[in-house]
């Protein structure tokens, strides 16, 4: 089972199986195969003892120590990109990256929504790919979390992503390989979309 993990991780077999499933997905949606607009996002992580320290650091902002995972999807809660980094890069390190993998990836994403910890690097970048970024500014008169419109998406997929153990902590040797267990985590939300069947969680167990 390893080997078919880490072949499938250098020649890009599991994003391949992972972009097959979003395109059904989103045309079985009513939808166009890929995106005019994705939601950008980062996510800090602990990792276990056995992650090499070279690829960790702490997130400043938020205090963990470990990785930090971006991710850009969909409104319909689809993933586009993933990069993992170490937790002390700045969320325009991952916005620029997440960028720069969509451009690549696709070539109808025209629009992207981040939050506030994204600067004007990213907004920057994005024209130099040819993708408007938009920086959504919270209401200063709410408090707490309160969902934002479009937004909202890419915060379900992270809390989906923490219903797989093994993506609750980082426990990868490799960034790749922690890019990898989340096109097969969401692989596997997307399988289960087009059969109509619910996903097992070990908060379950």
């Amino acid at each position: 089972m390893k080997y078919y993990f880490y072949k499938w991780r250098d020649d890009g077999t599991d994003q391949t199986i992972h972009d097959l499933l979003r395109w059904q997905v989103r045309e079985s949606r009513g939808r166009k195969a890929d995106p005019s607009l994705v939601v950008l996002d980062t996510q800090s992580l602990h990792v276990a003892a056995g992650v090499p320290a070279d690829t960790t650091g702490r997130d400043a902002a938020k205090k963990v120590p470990g990785r930090k995972r971006g991710l850009a999807v969909d409104v319909l809660g689809l993933v586009i990109a993933v990069v993992v980094l170490a937790a002390s890069a700045h969320d325009n390190s991952a916005g620029i990256a997440l960028l720069d993998k969509v451009a690549a990836d696709t070539d109808t994403v025209e629009k992207a929504l981040v939050d506030q910890g994204f600067k004007t690097a990213v907004v920057d970048h994005g024209k130099k790919v040819g993708i408007d970024v938009e920086v959504v500014e919270r209401n200063p008169t709410t408090s707490g979390f309160v969902p934002q419109p479009k937004r909202w998406a890419v915060e379900q997929v992270n809390g989906i992503i923490m219903l797989h153990r093994r993506l609750v902590r980082d426990y990868e040797h490799r960034p790749a390989s922690a890019e990898s267990r989340v096109y097969w985590a969401i692989s596997d939300r997307m399988a289960r979309m087009l059969t109509a069947t619910s996903t097992p969680t070990w908060r379950g167990a």
